[in-house]
């Protein structure tokens, strides 16, 4: 697989080749490699929120897909687990219960809701047995007040992708966080996922594309900040109205912020507003297709539907358009990469750099 070359000097950079995006060899890579490696989100602690609930889920499904759960055990500790029975790969838990341990309706094969084994009819005369590889394998778990983040093969500890966003925003109660369904929902967007967030990754667009956000937010002030697996785009408002209620002991103590864009590498977004937080995962289907998944979080209520959060949908339609053309586009034989704003695709050109990096692992 031909490795990329991204000039670390933004101002002498050019583009990952379009053979990323059109390329099977690169997106199984992501899907077989990347992926796997890195931390994805995978709900929250009210989904276990007592001692014997458990809840099944898929890293990534449809994609990845690897079965695994989230079970609160007894010592009263949060643990991921593999959801596969280590006896015939018989799925364990099928939907969200509470339960003493976990129970294998194949063939009745026991555990304990941290993994351990333990017990199996019909094998007392099976040798050395139990063994460690009868227990079930904990996944990496990582949690952030109520957020629980998972990797199935760390190329790096959490820290590494969180710690910036996490020591930024420290001063929110995130226990106050409450998931709201109905104010989140799936899009399938007919393009690359690295597209998409590609076009996150830069607020040069903004007064190109997004009339309503650009009427918010002060462009001429717009900031990306990079750190080792993530970035930040801060929003500034144009004036004092729908901003955030900062405390002196936040860095942004003074300014007029509408919004924190946090991109954690290579496919989450943490947007945070006054009314709360919009978590956006894009999810890969093909080389053409993805999901991107909008979940709400709302915190006050009141400021709902106000500044630079106040209509999500059409920020997404915007950018779904957008991205959908340059899908059509990467195809053309008359193009194979472009050029980077030094100001303002900072966040694109260090998405490439990670990714033209790990390709070359």
């Amino acid at each position: 697989m031909p490795k990329f070359d991204i000039h670390p000097d933004i101002a002498k950079a050019t583009t990952i080749p379009t053979d990323f995006y059109l390329q099977t060899e690169y997106f199984e890579y992501t899907q077989q490699k990347l992926f796997p490696s890195t931390w994805q989100f995978m709900g929250d602690t009210d989904r276990v929120k007592e001692a014997g609930w458990v809840t099944p889920l898929t890293f990534l499904e449809n994609f990845v897909d690897e079965p695994l759960l989230l079970a609160h055990d007894q010592d009263n500790a949060i643990r991921c687990l593999s959801n596969v029975c280590t006896h015939r790969a018989n799925l364990i838990i099928e939907r969200p219960c509470k339960t003493k341990d976990l129970r294998c309706k194949y063939h009745g094969r026991r555990f304990k809701l941290d993994g351990k084994f333990l017990s199996m009819p019909e094998f007392k005369e099976v040798e050395n047995f139990p063994a460690e590889t009868d227990n079930l394998t904990n996944v990496p778990l990582s949690q952030w007040g109520k957020f629980l983040f998972t990797s199935l093969s760390p190329l790096a500890p959490a820290e590494s992708f969180f710690k910036e966003m996490q020591t930024r925003m420290s001063w929110l109660p995130l226990q106050d966080f409450h998931f709201r369904p109905e104010l989140s929902r799936d899009y399938i967007v007919n393009a690359h996922w690295a597209l998409y967030c590609e076009n996150y990754l830069e607020g040069f667009h903004i007064p190109f594309v997004h009339a309503g956000l650009n009427a918010v937010i002060d462009y001429g002030n717009y900031t990306t900040e990079l750190y080792p697996y993530a970035s930040l785009q801060l929003g500034l408002a144009k004036d004092d109205d729908d901003v955030f209620d900062l405390p002196e002991n936040s860095p942004d103590y003074g300014k007029k912020v509408a919004g924190y864009y946090f991109w954690i590498f290579p496919n989450m977004m943490f947007n945070f507003y006054p009314w709360g937080l919009s978590i956006n995962v894009v999810k890969p289907i093909s080389p053409s297709q993805s999901k991107v998944s909008f979940l709400s979080y709302v915190w006050d209520e009141n400021k709902l539907r106000q500044g630079a959060g106040a209509n999500l949908h059409q920020v997404e339609m915007e950018d779904e358009d957008v991205v959908q053309q340059v899908q059509k586009g990467i195809r053309s034989r008359f193009y194979h990469h472009g050029r980077y704003s030094a100001k303002m695709e900072k966040g694109t050109h260090h998405f490439h750099r990670l990714l033209a990096k790990l390709i070359d692992m």
